[in-house]
């Protein structure tokens, strides 16, 4: 079940974002109109099914409500961080030559890659406006250049993670620790710096920034956990994608990464074996299933991830907040754990 604190917030940031992308007609904007979930690719509207959950603009603003009460000061960043990870998606599925996302064409596989380039970019460039209007919404001139330093380090953060991810293509020697540091950019910073920003907007006296940070930093690594374990074993009808795919693809993901370290001598050689071939069918799909068995590769994923989820209530445990966010965090961490796409 979806938490209530992704319904609390949902009007006022869909509203925000529809502000910006809407204004223009443009063709451009048509492509990110239509990745956003809003419209198909005639340009009609579409049901919310297609829309993302917008974790991270909630996060943002549970936050900055928590501290404050308030949501205005926090809302341009909050959609300027949507529109960010938006532009990572376009981007990040031309790199994986991903053809669906959320059940529907992906936009590279529609308008051919390079109008899907320019359509990543220009959500990213679109950002800008979005963040910058936090003066008008009151945010000091100093406060919003922190906001937008913050947000640009954590983005740069973010490329640099997503190209970790595609250089560990093709290795079978990445270890769990390397694997975990490029998750905690790659998927991490975004998330650690929804939440940072919604505590400096929420309260810009704030001493301790660095635990709501943290908080975000856990959160991003419960969510790319869970993540690697649906790319394995989630439900194709829920996921949308095939059981093991992520195998079929010879990605490195997490439970790969542990099996090619943990399993026994002949376990390993062949997994080595299936991902240093160029096939890899249902019937290798199934040994690799069975050694990941073996070597109780989802025990290990999941125990990871639930280490994590704590990490996250216990960061904001440091901190004089509010009964009512650390309810919304131990929330949002418990959906996190068992999301299904």
């Amino acid at each position: 079940m979806v938490p209530s604190v992704f319904t609390r917030y949902r009007s006022v940031i869909n509203q925000a974002l529809k502000q910006i992308l809407e204004s223009e007609s443009s063709d451009i904007y048509k492509l990110l109109r239509y990745s956003m979930g809003w419209e198909d690719v005639d340009g009609c509207l579409t049901d919310s099914s297609s829309e993302g959950k917008a974790i991270r603009p909630t996060l943002c603003l549970m936050v900055s409500d928590g501290l404050s009460g308030t949501i205005d000061r926090a809302l341009p960043a909050a959609v300027s961080i949507e529109l960010i990870h938006n532009f990572s998606l376009i981007h990040d599925d031309i790199q994986d030559r991903d053809v669906t996302r959320r059940h529907r064409p992906t936009v590279w596989a529609l308008w051919g890659i390079p109008k899907a380039i320019i359509a990543g970019n220009m959500m990213r460039s679109v950002s800008d406006f979005s963040l910058w209007s936090m003066i008008a919404n009151g945010v000091a001139c100093d406060v919003a250049v922190n906001v937008s330093s913050s947000l640009t380090d954590a983005y740069l953060e973010m490329i640099n993670g997503q190209y970790l991810d595609i250089a560990y293509e093709g290795r079978l020697d990445v270890s769990i620790d390397e694997y975990l540091n490029m998750i905690s950019k790659k998927t991490g910073a975004l998330m650690s710096c929804s939440v940072g920003l919604g505590a400096i907007l929420g309260s810009p006296e704030l001493d301790d920034r660095n635990s709501f940070i943290e908080c975000g930093r856990a959160l991003g690594m419960v969510f790319q956990i869970r993540d690697d374990m649906l790319g394995i074993w989630g439900d194709e009808g829920t996921t949308g994608k095939s059981v093991g795919m992520d195998i079929k693809r010879k990605k490195n993901t997490l439970p790969i990464v542990f099996s090619l370290s943990n399993s026994s001598v002949d376990d390993r050689d062949v997994l080595r074996e299936i991902y240093s071939d160029t096939k890899c069918g249902d019937k290798e799909v199934s040994v690799v299933l069975e050694i990941m068995e073996r070597a109780k590769a989802k025990e290990f994923t999941w125990d990871l991830a639930n280490k994590y989820g704590s990490m996250a209530i216990d960061a904001l445990n440091k901190v004089d907040v509010s009964q009512s966010v650390l309810d919304d965090v131990e929330e949002v961490v418990n959906f996190l754990l068992v999301r299904e796409h």
